[in-house]
């Protein structure tokens, strides 16, 4: 029986009657392979889901209704087979010929709607990306009386439908036939449609098969049983490196049950970046839905891949990746404590491998231990930081010193790392990604323990002060140097400290450097900025050059006659200083340095023509 006409051209004709929508299915058909679908390759995805589907409304009324799916690709053309419910002709008109309508809403079994996967309808359609005619055969079997119907379309959206005779299909089910559109047979050759078949199909509950070649592999590798723990270990390896080509360092059990997650977790054998969004396999009800879940984990969890299966996360439109819900928020934040019951479940009975993960993945620990209390007392003893005795936990640190000090740069660390070890002050650096919060939470977890940010006062402050007569027969040195540094917006100070071997050090701390690029951003601007910036000098300490007077260097340097030589020589102890902290220099230093080289090498190759 042909079907060409539009509803609405058998609708009566009145100025009130309803219109239908009329669809461009070309244009549908390039908004689905082009916007809707990453891939061609999802057609397969909505045969299956289709197949399944149909399998468990017919087992909703028979539950013992024989449950297959069969493919068979050969020469660009496709055949899916299935035992499912099957359709009557008002079923095909109803459903096949209208978008979006669903199959599993018909015969009494919405309230069954959670055990279906997709909508008959334009998951049907979804085939147009890769075929240009569609030929559907299917008989009933909530109606056993009715003769099977073949429903057969074209990509310019006509159908045609018409009853067979009952030889044609004897058993209820469906038959989908499809003939590859031009450029597009590669997706229809038996090794793709086998190798697309096993990767959305594995953990389907029904028989699937491409040809004679089994696809479903049940049950899924984390629920399977094992000889014991190792043999189980081994195996999840295993299954980890063919989904995502890495040996995990571990293995994490996630079961949700409220929310009908099963699944594992695996602990990634090398840093990332914790800007890196990680994929996520995720199965619906044993379909492949994405391999790219990023929403999945909480952010702190960046150093796991996950795979697993669930009936109760909602997909998006294209069922490619997850509805942002409520329900994904619960299983998210369920994920994350199974995560985080694995680490102190590590840190209470296997500190082997918690080290042996510390050693690569501090990063993400640290990230949840600074807003979780309990995690950072239980990660305490292990997670380690750089400081001045080297690398430690924060709790070995806080039991050698009684003030727990840190820097929270770098650059500051490395001005004090020196000098403070030297004068017995701890250090930590706590530049480095969530250092310094942790630092700072120490006491919350740790009562009584005093932590105090290191600044060049403190560091000042620690080192011996010089006998003030000798302080003061130097004050003539100390004048020429101050005068010399004093455009750059830097103190000269005079101070007695080990190592012996350094002989000077270049302290500021980040007032005095935002108020130095302020003045050199006030330097260079016109009158109107300049005015402007002016109105924002602060009051910040200057940055101080202190020189050890136990230095023989500074010793001889503060003994010389000559105020030039005294000032040239100054120059060349803050470059040198700004050297061994390892800070960028501003161009005002790059030249300081370089005028103070040539100073010293005229000075040198001048007292050498004078003695000659």
């Amino acid at each position: 029986m042909d079907s060409q006409t539009s509803q609405a051209s058998q609708a009566p004709r009145s100025p009130s009657s309803p219109h239908t929508f009329q669809v461009d299915l070309r244009g549908l058909v390039d908004l689905l392979s082009h916007h809707l679908y990453s891939s061609p390759k999802v057609y397969l995805r909505e045969l299956l889901q289709n197949a399944v589907d149909a399998i468990t409304a017919r087992r909703a009324t028979e539950p013992d209704a024989p449950a297959r799916v069969r493919l068979y690709a050969e020469g660009g053309a496709l055949r899916v087979e299935d035992t499912g419910v099957g359709l009557t002709e008002a079923d095909v008109h109803s459903l096949l010929a209208t978008i979006g309508r669903s199959s599993k809403r018909a015969e009494g079994l919405q309230e069954a709607r959670s055990d279906f996967l997709g909508q008959f309808g334009i998951g049907l359609l979804a085939c147009f990306v890769v075929a240009e005619r569609i030929r559907v055969v299917s008989r009933s079997a909530l109606t056993p009386g009715a003769p099977p119907v073949e429903w057969t379309a074209a990509d310019d959206g006509s159908y045609t439908v018409r009853t067979l005779p009952d030889a044609e299909r004897p058993e209820p089910g469906t038959t989908v036939h499809l003939v590859a559109r031009a450029g597009a047979a590669e997706w229809l050759a038996p090794g793709r449609v086998e190798a697309l078949a096993r990767d959305f199909g594995s953990l389907l509950p029904y028989d699937v098969r491409v040809g004679d070649e089994a696809v479903t592999d049940l049950p899924a590798p984390w629920d399977r049983p094992y000889p014991g723990p190792a043999a189980r270990r081994v195996a999840l390896a295993r299954h980890c490196h063919g989904l995502f080509g890495f040996t995990p360092l571990d293995t994490i059990d996630l079961s949700v049950p409220l929310a009908g997650v099963r699944g594992v977790a695996y602990v990634l054998p090398s840093a990332v970046s914790p800007a890196q969004r990680a994929g996520h396999r995720v199965h619906l009800k044993g379909m492949l839905l994405t391999e790219r879940a990023e929403q999945l984990l909480p952010d702190w969890a960046f150093f796991v891949r996950c795979v697993l299966d669930t009936d109760s996360l909602r997909p998006t439109a294209s069922r490619e990746s997850l509805y942002e819900d409520e329900t994904l928020a619960a299983v998210r934040e369920a994920l994350g404590e199974r995560i985080r019951a694995w680490l102190t479940g590590l840190a209470a009975g296997d500190p082997e491998r918690l080290g042996a993960f510390l050693s690569v993945h501090h990063l993400g620990v640290k990230s949840l231990a600074r807003h979780d209390r309990e995690m950072l007392r239980t990660m305490l003893p292990w997670l380690p930081f750089e400081t001045t005795d080297g690398r430690l936990s924060l709790e070995e640190f806080a039991q050698r010193h009684p003030v727990v000090h840190f820097t929270r740069t770098v650059e500051e660390y490395r001005q004090v790392a020196p000098i403070a070890s030297a004068q017995g002050i701890g250090v930590i650096n706590g530049g480095y990604t969530y250092d310094s919060e942790l630092v700072q939470a120490l006491p919350s977890v740790r009562p009584g323990t005093q932590v105090a940010e290191l600044d060049a006062e403190t560091v000042t402050a620690h080192l011996d002060a010089v006998d003030p007569a000798e302080e003061l027969a130097l004050s003539g040195f100390l004048a020429a140097a101050r005068a010399r540094l004093d455009p750059l917006g830097c103190d000269v100070v005079l101070r007695a400290f080990h190592p012996l071997s350094v002989p000077a050090l270049h302290l500021d701390d980040r007032d005095a450097r935002h108020e130095q690029a302020r003045a050199d951003a006030e330097e260079r601007a016109d009158d109107l900025w300049a005015g402007i910036l002016g109105s924002l000098r602060g009051s910040a300490p200057r940055a101080r050059l202190v020189l050890n007077h136990l230095n023989p260097l500074v010793r001889r340097i503060s003994a010389l006659p000559d105020p030039e030589l005294i000032g040239t020589a100054t120059e060349s102890l803050y470059g040198q200083a700004l050297l061994m902290a390892q800070r960028p220099l501003r161009p005002a230093d790059s030249a300081l340095l370089n005028r103070a080289f040539i100073g010293l090498l005229e000075w040198a190759t001048h007292s050498e023509d004078g003695q000659a």
